[in-house]
């Protein structure tokens, strides 16, 4: 008998094979696992250079106990979400006016979801949240082109313009996903009134524009990994959204990608993050800009993070984005052409994340 020699790898089949478990990523886990499966092999250059080359470099950290105090504070806070907008695209905010139990709860649930027996998860397992407002599953572009699946589970659900009911909504997370949301979109508003001021112009247009429209809660759930070299817990991407806000645990590994460094972001206790989108990065015409950022796999773990998109929208939405007339010229004309946020979310999710900018396809 000769020795067996080692089968193709196909990775539909294996992804197939991972995907109709409807366990995810904590099934391996659970599975004790020590090897991890090929499918989740990273391509090496992606894994380079994962210790940042500037060390103590971080994004900036703005405060806003002051904003609604007096004009002169207010025009601070704008001035530092400018220079946070343009030259980083990702900056952390403290004193943001969301109780803290409010995060811990948020958190809490999310993580009690992920861990609830998996009989239960598996009713809410779906790909189709065109159809269903809430779905669990791991990796939304794992059929896609990406080259690797991530080390990671997700639900997600639209919480705006039209929320779920209540029974659509696991137990586990249902009261904390109705609160949290409720202060995400109260800060939002804030947020895109700075940001509009940022650019010289009204407090209400980027809201008159609808970028505050839609709400898209995705929790993730980056489990243990036994061999955190050869993967990721997300890939280089950038946002499919005018603004995210995200909660991040303790653990870390998120990193952005700022003058071709990766830089640690450091969790803060009761901060949230905020991070310019590709469609803002559109409509401002590239004042702001949306930077690329990784999540790292990790030995330590659970990880868990709530991010809140304020992007696209399940409703058919015909409404054409371009360079916004207010900050293009002569001298500055429109660096993009005019799309919908379908078309451009449509595209986004059959490429994945493979490590690519999708915005850049919508270049003059």
């Amino acid at each position: 008998m000769g020795t067996k020699t080692s089968v193709e790898f196909d990775p539909f089949i294996e992804r197939k094979a991972f995907d109709e478990t409807k366990e995810g990523v904590k099934g391996l886990v659970d599975a004790k696992i020590t090897e991890v499966p090929r499918i989740f092999h990273a391509p090496k250059d992606s894994l380079a250079d994962k210790e940042p080359s500037v060390p103590d470099l971080a994004i900036p950290i703005i405060d806003f106990a002051c904003v609604h105090v007096d004009t002169a504070s207010r025009e601070a806070v704008v001035e530092k979400v400018k220079y946070a907008a343009e030259k980083w695209g990702f900056f952390q905010v403290i004193n943001h006016g969301i109780p803290l139990n409010v995060l811990k709860e948020i958190e809490d649930g999310g993580r009690r979801f992920h861990e609830e027996d998996p009989e239960v998860k598996k009713r809410y397992f779906s790909r189709d949240l065109a159809n269903k407002n809430f779905v669990y599953n791991s990796n939304f572009d794992l059929y896609g082109s990406s080259p690797s699946v991530n080390w990671r589970d997700t639900f997600a659900c639209y919480m705006a313009p039209d929320p779920p009911t209540p029974e659509e909504l696991p137990e586990t997370c249902r009261d904390a996903m109705f609160d949290y949301s409720k202060h995400v979109i109260s800060l939002g508003g804030l947020l895109f009134e700075l940001l509009s001021e940022a650019l010289g112009l009204e407090p209400d247009i980027l809201k008159s524009k609808e970028c505050l429209k839609s709400l898209l809660m995705l929790c993730h759930y980056y489990p243990p990994c036994p061999q955190p070299d050869l993967t990721l817990g997300t890939s280089k991407h950038s946002d499919n959204s005018f603004l995210t806000i995200l909660l991040q645990d303790n653990i870390g590994g998120l990193q952005i990608l700022h003058q071709d460094s990766w830089v640690d972001v450091t969790p803060l206790p009761g901060a949230l993050i905020i991070n310019i989108g590709d469609f803002l990065q559109l409509i401002t015409n590239n004042k702001f800009i949306s930077v690329e950022h990784r999540v790292l796999a990790n030995r330590q773990g659970p990880r868990v993070s709530v991010a809140s998109f304020f992007s696209s929208s399940k409703r058919a939405n015909s409404t054409v984005y371009g360079p916004m007339k207010e900050l293009v010229s002569e001298e500055n004309p429109p660096k993009y052409r005019d799309i919908t946020i379908q078309e451009y979310t449509d595209g986004y999710t059959e490429k994945g994340l493979d490590g690519t900018s999708y915005l850049m396809n919508f270049r003059i």
